[in-house]
Formats: C-alpha cells, structure tokens, sequence
C-alpha cells in the first residue's frame, strides 16, 4: 500500500498564497491602493485620476475640431467645384448661342469656332465629373469660386452680345420688310388711283357716247348691268369690311338675311348680301321711276324719249356734281330714299358711332364720305339701267326666282359651280335654288339669266 503524500490531502503553501494576492488586490483597487513589482500596495491619489480625464476630454475636443474642419473645407472645396460646373454651362450655352448666330447668316469659320469652343466646354465638364467621384478637390477654393462667377459672367456677357446681334439683324430684316410693304403700299396706291380713274370713265360710259334711241338693242341694256353690278359688288365690299371693323358676326348677319342656307363655300355668305342689296335696290325696279310719284304719274314722262333723254345727260356726269346741280332731282329723292331703306339707323351708328349721315341725306344734302360716294355711284348705275329699261319699247322686264325652283339654264346662272360637282348629288337630291343673287331681265326676245345660289336647305 502505497503512502498519501500530503500534498495531495493539504493545499500547498504557494496556491494560497496566489489566491490571497487576488483578493487583496481587488480590495486595494477599490480602495485607490496599487501593488508594484515588489508586492508593495501603493494608494493612487484621485487627483491623478482627474488630470486623467481632463487629458483625455482635450483629445477628443482637438480631433472633433479637426474633423469639423476637414468637413468644412470639403463642404466649401464643393461648392467651388459646383461654381465651376455652373460655369462651364454657362459657357456651353454661350457657344451654342454663338453657333447658332453664325448659321444665319452661314458663317463657315464662326460655325467652326463655336463648335471647338463648345467641345472644349464639355470636356471641361466631364473632367469636373470626375474630380467630383474621386472627390479631387481644390485646395484653394475661395480662389476658384471667384473664377467660377469670373468665368460665368464673362459667358452670360457673351450670351448676351450674341442676342443683342440677332436682335439687331431682326431690327434690320424688320426695316427692310417695312420698306418693302411701304413700296408695296404706294403701288396700291397707284393701282387704286388708276382704277378709279378708270371707274369714273366706265362710269360715264363713254362707249354709249354716240347711243341713239332708235339703235338700242339688248347689248347696250346688258353693258350697262355689267357696270351696275361691278359698282353694286363695290358696295358690298366696303360694308363688309365697315361690319369687320364694327366687331358684328358676319355668319349671324348673312343668316339673318338668307336663313336655312347651306354654303358650299364659307366666302359664298357674302352672296346673301348682295341678295339684299340687289332686292333693295331693284325693288320697284318695274315701275316708272321706282313708283316715286304713286300710280299717278303723267303720261309725258312715261315716253320712252323721255327715260332716254334722262339716261344720256346722267351717263355723262359724275354723282356729286349731278347731285349738287340738282339736289332736288328725281334722281335725288330716288337717292335719298334708297339710302334710308338700305342703310338701317343701327347699321350706321356701329359703323360711324352716329346718324350725321342719315341726317345730312335726309334733308338732301352731300355728305362727304367714302360710304355715301360709293352709295351714290350705285344708285346712279340702278337708276340709268332703270331709265334705259323704259327706253326700250316695249320696256325691259325684271324677274327674279322663287327659293325651292328647280334649276333652269334658260332663266338662270348658278354663282356657285359646286353645286353640280357634289358627288352626293342625285335625281332626287340635285340642289334647288336658295335664293336670288341678281335678278335677270327680259329685253325684247332676249333674256339675261338670273344670278341664283344653288343650295340644299338644312331641313332637307
């Protein structure tokens, strides 16, 4: 049997020992006590301690000052690096607007030069492209912000030269197109003065100079109704033109004189208003002197010589001076009256803003406008084919269709070609006759065709 040693029954010295400097030292460094080498305890006094954490607080503070900094440096290299971003835009949009200034006028050598002036630019922009990925920032920001605005401002400069430039040549091509209109207006303006010269000598119809009334015959009825008519489409084309300026509907007013019309054409509403003025003016057009004097009018001036002698001395005068001559002509009152039936009091207020005119005529006197001038005109080509109807013997007939007639190529002439080229047209489609336009006539054995509008109503 073998013998127990005793340390295997009784920790050794050197165990307890180790356990015991353990427990010392944990209560020592609570206590403030610190061993050294020697296994000597050493209090460690508190203000070490706090000189400690002052050391430590004074780091930390110097290197969030630094990192602040740093940050900051970086926040403003940024913004130079933006500066310069904005920059060379602006410079971009300088060459374009160069670019497009040389290409009008074509400037080959401007064209070339904006063009390296524009690659140069975006170049420029994708090098600040990368610096920004590789945050490769410039290390003397205040300086190149300051070229940045430089550079900016020197392009918006630029920028607007070129406009100013463009401006300039838009001022020019401006003046050369008012040069331009400005002879064109005085060649109107001749144009115009030639034209009524030749009015007033077609208006003294000098080629029925050496007109007899035993050599009448329907030719000399139908140059007169040519005349008539070239003077009644005057008319109607300054009233146009005066409604146009007064702000009326021009579509409500040609309703309100042909309704339930359908146009082929939109310019073809202007035929209703030489349907009224032609109804108007040619009412009692059958009658000796328009009925002026009634039923009863003397059978000496019912004598075809008469109408004839009538014809000739107003064929060879101008309308003002005839008027001013005799003022209180039959012609005159003629005038007078047709005006006031033509020319309604509200038509003449929105046209001139007041009734001078329909005052002036009212009591036989001349206004001088351009309106009553062509009025006048009018009225006198009505009145001498009125007089050269009763010369003839018998005397010319005027006649005129119902809406809603069949069409005729004996009686009538269509204004309006597209009523035969509709492909919608059939037998019982073909379009009837809207209204008249001009009325036609019957000299003797010859007819004049009435003007009519072709149409098919809306309620059809």
């Amino acid at each position: 049997m073998e013998a127990v040693r005793p340390s295997a029954v009784t920790p050794s010295k050197s165990k307890w020992a180790r356990t015991l400097s353990k427990v010392l030292q944990r209560h020592a460094t609570a206590a403030g006590v610190v061993p050294d080498d020697d296994g000597v305890h050493k209090v460690k006094p508190k203000g070490t301690e706090e000189w400690n954490d002052s050391k430590t607080t004074k780091r930390l503070s110097q290197k969030f000052d630094r990192l602040h900094h740093e940050e900051l440096e970086t926040k403003v290299a940024l913004e130079a690096l933006i500066a310069k971003i904005f920059a060379t835009v602006s410079a971009v949009k300088a060459g374009y607007a160069q670019l497009q200034h040389a290409q009008s006028p074509y400037d080959a050598e401007g064209i070339q030069g904006a063009d390296q002036l524009i690659v140069s630019d975006l170049k420029k922009l994708s090098e600040l492209k990368q610096c920004f990925l590789k945050k490769q920032y410039d290390f003397s920001p205040e300086q190149a912000m300051a070229l940045g605005e430089i550079q900016e401002l020197k392009s918006l400069s630029t920028t607007f030269k070129i406009m100013g430039k463009k401006l300039e040549s838009q001022t020019r091509l401006k003046e050369s197109e008012i040069i331009f209109l400005k002879e064109k207006l005085d060649e109107s303006n001749k144009q115009n003065r030639l034209l009524e010269k030749r009015l007033n000598q077609s208006g003294q119809l000098f080629v029925l100079d050496n007109l007899h009334l035993s050599t009448l015959n329907p030719t000399h009825f139908i140059t007169v109704l040519r005349q008539t008519m070239k003077s009644i489409r005057g008319f109607i084309r300054l009233m146009i033109d005066e409604m146009k300026l007064a702000d009326w509907d021009i579509n409500a007013a040609a309703s309100s004189i042909q309704s339930g019309v359908m146009y082929w054409k939109e310019d073809d509403k202007c035929f209703a208003f030489e349907s009224f003025i032609c109804r108007e003016m040619f009412k009692a057009f059958h009658l000796p002197y328009f009925s002026l004097f009634g039923r009863s009018v003397p059978q000496g001036k019912k004598h075809p010589q008469v109408f004839f002698d009538r014809f000739m001395e107003l064929k060879s005068m101008k309308v003002k001076e005839y008027l001013e001559i005799k003022p209180k002509s039959t012609f005159a009152k003629f005038c007078r009256n047709k005006y006031l039936q033509v020319v309604h009091p509200k038509m003449e207020s929105s046209f001139f803003g007041n009734l001078n005119t329909r005052d002036m005529v009212s009591s036989y006197q001349l206004p001088d406008t351009t309106f009553f001038t062509l009025f006048a005109e009018m009225a006198r080509r009505v009145w001498l084919l009125h007089c050269l109807a009763f010369a003839f013997q018998p005397e010319a007939s005027i006649f005129q269709i119902t809406k809603g007639c069949r069409f005729s190529e004996v009686y009538m002439e269509s204004v309006a070609d597209e009523a035969f080229l509709s492909a919608d047209i059939g037998p019982e489609s073909e379009p009837r006759v809207a209204f008249t336009v001009i009325p036609g006539f019957r000299v003797g054995k010859t007819v004049i065709q009435c003007q009519v509008y072709l149409s098919q109503s809306k309620s059809r």
